[in-house]
């Protein structure tokens, strides 16, 4: 048995095609006109290949041309390299018209609830081969993971730390904070609270120095009352979702997760209304001031400053 001793140097892609092509054809003519080239150019090239093998690929017989034993080997692999290569031309085809690609996006949990949810719904209806990546985390969190290029795109408060003029910063939105308890809490008949009303309650509530966490403590300060000081703190809303079906607690949350655990919780969860609004600081959309996005990111940007301009 003689082995093979192909030139693969020489090999390329041109090869490869016209191989591809009469296997799909069977006819070299067919082949040569499906790769717009003459009949006697796709003549030469065949035989290149075949000097460049050792052994014929094709025979030829009344029906057209028929591959040997050692052409079947071949086919089969120029048949995966020229199908994989039709792959990435698609592929860079739907990156460059926005249909796919990576997008990593860093929320706050109000927005990413309220505006990143059906942003996202919408983006996959248009593009379903976007793979989209989802973070929730404090706003300190998520700018530093945006400057970091760990984010595309976030929807988070500006910290005192960061320069703002690193940063292209987009429409905001303000929370507002709801207040939530289970069903037969002994306040849910209550008609419009007061934060004296709520003095000796017990909370579960983000971590110090998170906006409802500061908002609620300022809110009983500004009104001479003591602040909490029964208090859990937690950012998990699978805990506190728990703790509160189980307890007389209270939770602060933003106005977009309460709408979601009461309709997703509708025995078992109520909130406590108060008679004053409670609003948080502003929040935007912000990307990296002069950093190129992908056509997939500059389309969901776009959905979601609409999505926020609603």
């Amino acid at each position: 048995m003689v082995l093979v001793k192909l030139d693969v140097q020489n090999l390329n892609l041109r090869h490869l095609r016209l191989v591809h092509a009469i296997a799909d054809t069977g006819q070299l003519s067919v082949a040569a006109n499906q790769l717009a080239i003459s009949q006697p150019a796709a003549s030469r090239t065949l035989a290149e290949i075949e000097r460049l093998v050792g052994e014929p690929l094709f025979v030829r017989n009344p029906k057209g041309m028929i591959a040997t034993e050692i052409g079947r080997v071949f086919c089969r692999h120029a048949d995966a390299i020229v199908g994989q290569l039709g792959s990435t031309v698609s592929d860079l085809n739907a990156y460059q018209a926005g249909q796919a690609g990576t997008i990593r996006i860093g929320a706050v949990t109000g927005p990413a609830v309220g505006y990143v949810v059906p942003t996202v719904q919408a983006l996959k209806k248009e593009a379903p081969l976007a793979e989209v990546s989802i973070d929730v985390a404090p706003s300190m969190e998520l700018l530093d993971g945006l400057l970091r290029d760990a984010y595309d795109i976030v929807l988070a408060r500006i910290p005192s730390h960061i320069n703002a003029n690193r940063l292209e910063i987009s429409r905001g939105r303000v929370e507002e904070v709801r207040v939530l308890a289970r069903a037969g809490h002994p306040l849910e008949n209550d008609g419009g609270l007061g934060f004296k009303d709520l003095v000796d309650q017990a909370w579960i509530i983000q971590g110090a120095g998170m906006p409802i966490r500061d908002a609620i403590e300022q809110a009983f300060v500004n009104r001479n009352l003591s602040a909490p000081l029964d208090v859990i703190d937690t950012a998990s809303l699978v805990f506190t979702v728990g703790y509160l079906l189980k307890s007389d607690t209270l939770a602060a949350v933003t106005a977009e997760v309460a709408n979601l655990l009461l309709s997703t919780r509708p025995d078992g969860l109520i909130e406590i209304k108060l008679k004053e609004e409670l609003i948080l600081s502003p929040y935007h959309l912000i990307r990296r001031n002069g950093h190129a996005m992908s056509p997939i990111c500059d389309r969901l940007h776009r959905l979601l400053t609409k999505e926020l301009a609603i």
